[in-house]
């Protein structure tokens, strides 16, 4: 059976647990570097990027999800995502703590996320991987639905 690139998560970790997204999702990846700090922003817009003439919005992806927040080092990354909510598509910038690896999950080791009593996960969860050969468990981002709402509202003027 051949591999669909749809079986290709970017993983990385924030807050010691470990994300995935849509490797078609990603544009790039780039260490940190300086943040244009916007003033009046909500906190999780840390600022714009200007990336090779190109300005981006970043995010600081622990504030997005409402984790502890951490300062900056050598090893954080900023993941450079295309976002398509059917009425915005424009890239944005992902702060992360570390970028792990591309690991492949099939759609049979996904399992759905578990339900709550308000579907907060469900909405931004594509679902948990399982990746063989390792006992711990990726949680699968939908990134389209993680930024649709409040973030893209709030970006859509920069």
């Amino acid at each position: 059976m051949e591999l669909q690139q749809s079986d290709k998560y970017l993983t990385f970790l924030s807050a010691d647990e470990e994300y995935g997204i849509p490797i078609q999702k990603v544009k790039e990846i780039i260490g940190i570097m300086d943040i244009t700090h916007l003033p009046r922003a909500p906190e999780f817009i840390k600022g714009v990027i200007n990336l090779r003439g190109k300005i981006i919005p970043v995010i600081d992806l622990r504030l997005t999800l409402e984790l502890d927040s951490r300062s900056y080092n050598e090893r954080t990354c900023i993941i450079v995502i295309e976002v398509d909510t059917g009425e915005i598509k424009r890239q944005i910038g992902i702060i992360v703590d570390i970028v792990s690896e591309v690991a492949t999950i099939q759609s049979g080791d996904v399992d759905p996320p578990p339900e709550y009593r308000t579907q907060a996960a469900e909405n931004f969860l594509l679902g948990i991987g399982k990746v063989k050969g390792r006992g711990k468990v990726i949680l699968l981002l939908n990134i389209d639905k993680l930024f649709k709402n409040n973030e893209l509202l709030a970006m859509r003027e920069i």
